[in-house]
């Protein structure tokens, strides 16, 4: 139970591009927004990012970084729709120098520290998803899913939150070391020996929770 409950609270299925309540940031009206964003230069000659493109491919990877950085779900939505924000505002900055995967992971880290700092949203766990709860058989299983979801939140909190950070985007985003080095700051080596220690706790973690069973 605690694997799949882990599975399907983790890789939680982001919402369609269509269906976010919030709008994107103002583009260039009509067909032309593409070719004016692909036709820009960023930095020494470096084409900068098609903004639509990137909201299109990468949309998912926000949401889900977003979401498993403990941001409260109401609140998702709005996160992701400030981290488009910022990168419309930033796309002729790109210089190639990282995949822009990393570079959104870059700035969605910054993002969320920012909404976090400024409006005292501390991190937490979120309520079982709705699309797990409604797979469940009846109120039994629902409640055994509840103290599953509980129990793996209460192994994430007893990482640190840098530990915790580079667990999910190695585990979830399956984020190299290098990129994740590039993304927060740090050297690859410091990554290496932080998803050491997460990976430690976690199956620390579950083997006092199966022995207790």
């Amino acid at each position: 139970m605690i694997f799949s409950i882990l599975g399907k609270r983790m890789f939680a299925r982001a919402p369609t591009t269509e269906t976010i309540t919030a709008e994107q940031p103002e583009q260039p009206s009509g067909d032309a927004s593409r070719n004016v964003l692909a036709a820009a230069s960023g930095p020494a000659g470096v084409p900068a990012l098609d903004f639509a493109r990137v909201y299109d491919e990468y949309f998912a990877f926000v949401w889900r970084n977003v979401l498993n950085r403990g941001v409260p779900a109401s609140s998702v939505d709005d996160v992701v729709q400030e981290v488009f924000i910022v990168v419309h505002r930033k796309l002729r900055e790109f210089e190639g120098r990282s995949s822009v995967r990393t570079w959104l992971a870059g700035i969605t880290r910054r993002v969320v520290s920012d909404h976090v700092r400024k409006r005292g949203n501390a991190p937490a766990g979120e309520a079982l998803d709705a699309d797990v709860a409604s797979a469940l058989d009846g109120p039994a299983e629902l409640l055994d899913a509840k103290l599953a979801a509980n129990l793996v939140d209460g192994i994430m909190q007893q990482m640190s939150e840098d530990q915790r950070e580079v667990f999910m985007l190695h585990e979830i985003e399956e984020m190299s070391g290098r990129e994740i080095a590039e993304a927060t700051g740090t050297n690859e080596n410091t990554v290496h020996t932080r998803l050491r220690a997460a990976r430690r706790i976690f199956k620390e973690g579950l083997a006092r929770l199966e022995a207790s069973r």
